[in-house]
């Protein structure tokens, strides 16, 4: 297996658990105030990535790398969960994961301009076709306006690119489940006070199904998806791998369809696939230049 196929198989594996996170976030919101979800998923993880590079006796991150890893604990656990949660208070799960389909193209925008990267003409004209994509169904979903709450994906979509490129420049050096853990390190207890806040102000009563889909946002979303998602992207670079998420639109509906019993309509369903085609031809363009990988 190629050093290549292995950092794809990794990413696919983090886009499986990544798909899950739009209906997750959902079931949880239905019910549980949405500051709450998105501060006490970052606290949680936090915990337990406390707990792991203790137990595993890492040593503190380089000073160089400490204004990177603030970056990345901005972005993905601070900002991404927290407009993810809000959205989805007026959005349906399948909807969101179309929305987030984007993530591609503003990811390896990030990587070409964070380092240099020399990406073929096709490789745009690729992931171009999907944020058109998407644009259309965000079009024709607010009927020629873009919502509110497609405004927040979209700036969730950015600062969720920044937090990936920034991550998977630094787990070439932290490591990939490393980089995720000291980020929720730095980040995590800037939401303790938040936090306790919106339990005092508007408690914690749900049913089970919204404690699911909080614990699942918390556990896998916001920290073990990240162990094979930066380690895939380290080893095959940040640019291709980020392709795989324009595989999330499809998968997250799937699994809204399942687990919400969310109608997915025969439209959405064909952005759906239109998305996959496109991924499709996408992983086998070549990628060339310094986009974030290194032996191993």
């Amino acid at each position: 297996m190629t050093r290549q196929t292995r950092g794809l198989l990794l990413g696919f594996v983090a886009v499986t658990g990544f798909s899950l996170t739009p209906p997750a976030t959902r079931a949880a919101v239905l019910y549980l105030d949405p500051l709450f979800v998105s501060c006490g998923r970052a606290v949680l993880a936090g915990i337990l990535a406390t707990l792991l590079l203790g137990i595993t006796k890492q040593s503190l991150p380089p000073r160089d790398t400490l204004i990177s890893l603030l970056v990345v604990a901005c972005c993905l656990v601070i900002l991404f969960p927290l407009l993810l949660s809000f959205a989805l208070q007026a959005v349906s799960a399948a909807h969101a994961g179309v929305m987030l389909g984007v993530l591609p193209l503003v990811t390896a925008l990030v990587v070409t301009l964070r380092c240099k990267a020399h990406l073929p003409w096709l490789f745009w004209c690729v992931s171009a076709v999907g944020a058109a994509t998407v644009s259309a169904f965000s079009l024709w979903r607010g009927q020629g306006v873009i919502e509110t709450e497609d405004w927040l994906l979209v700036i969730a979509v950015v600062v969720a690119a920044i937090g990936y490129a920034e991550g998977a420049r630094l787990s070439e050096r932290l490591g990939g489940w490393q980089t995720i853990c000291w980020a929720l390190v730095f980040g995590a207890p800037v939401l303790v006070v938040p936090l306790i806040i919106r339990v005092y102000e508007s408690g914690i009563d749900a049913p089970a199904s919204a404690w699911y889909g909080f614990f699942y946002v918390a556990l896998v979303s916001q920290l073990f998806a990240f162990f094979p998602w930066y380690h895939g992207m380290a080893i095959a670079g940040a640019a291709k791998v980020s392709q795989l998420m324009l595989l999330l639109p499809l998968m997250t509906m799937v699994f809204s369809s399942w687990l919400l019993q969310e109608s997915v309509d025969a439209v959405t369903w064909l952005f759906a696939a239109a998305i996959v085609l496109i991924v499709a031809f996408g992983w086998w363009l070549p990628v060339k230049g310094s986009t974030y990988t290194h032996n191993d």
